[in-house]
């Protein structure tokens, strides 16, 4: 056994006495790194994806492309890295016959959650039934740190494909700024739109940031949709 060997015997010894709320950052990185780096010190690496990408949300949220920049990260521990929040997110959509989002509160902590470790702007668009209960959450588009497109067609497939009785929409500021644009309430109004073409009802577009978000429908952009 090496000194490598020893040393990260002790790190998972470690983990599996206390968990990650025993470890930093880096050194939870440094761990993972393991499983796909297994003869090479991970610590210097670890720290080198802190520095580049300045948290650890953001380290798991860089494209593969990127990742393999920085020195020691070959393509497995860079697909290791954007796997595990990927495989995170479906786990808990996986749950979803068994939510129900009959209230901005309800949507909104669902919503909290989906998007947290986020560090680019993602669409969602969660179908719902009569009674507010979770048929499917679909992922729109992915945009650039401040913007994404709202790709109808798509809109309007995946409430059909549902049966959709009514629809959310959500995205996320990284600016960490959870009150709607002109362009948010732009893409609302298309949505809204389009929907209503098929009877399907545009329930709310909820923002997400910083650990909070707004409601458009509870901040009146959109009439009384939860009554």
């Amino acid at each position: 056994m090496g000194i490598h060997d020893g040393h990260r015997e002790k790190v998972r010894a470690r983990f599996l006495a206390a968990g990650l709320d025993a470890f930093a950052d880096h050194e939870a990185l440094e761990l993972l790194l393991y499983y796909a780096i297994p003869r090479r010190d991970t610590n210097p690496i670890a720290h080198a994806l802190m520095e580049r990408y300045g948290s650890l949300s953001a380290v798991l949220e860089a494209p593969v492309e990127d990742l393999r920049r920085v020195e020691g990260v070959g393509e497995s521990a860079a697909v290791l890295l954007r796997l595990v929040p990927q495989l995170s997110r479906r786990a808990r959509l996986a749950d979803a016959r068994e939510t129900v989002l009959n209230s901005v509160d309800r949507a909104g902590s669902y919503l909290l959650e989906l998007f947290a470790g986020l560090g680019r702007e993602v669409l969602y668009q969660l179908c719902l039934d009569q009674k507010g209960k979770l048929l499917a959450c679909k992922r729109l588009s992915e945009g650039s740190v401040n913007s994404t497109d709202l790709n109808i067609r798509l809109l309007m497939e995946n409430a059909i494909l549902t049966s959709a009785s009514s629809v959310i929409l959500s995205h996320n500021h990284p600016s960490g700024i959870a009150l709607p644009s002109q362009d948010d309430l732009n893409t609302t109004e298309q949505a809204r739109t389009a929907l209503k073409t098929i009877g399907v009802r545009l329930a709310d577009h909820i923002i997400v940031a910083d650990g909070d978000f707004v409601s458009m429908a509870d901040s009146g952009y959109l009439e009384g949709v939860w009554g």
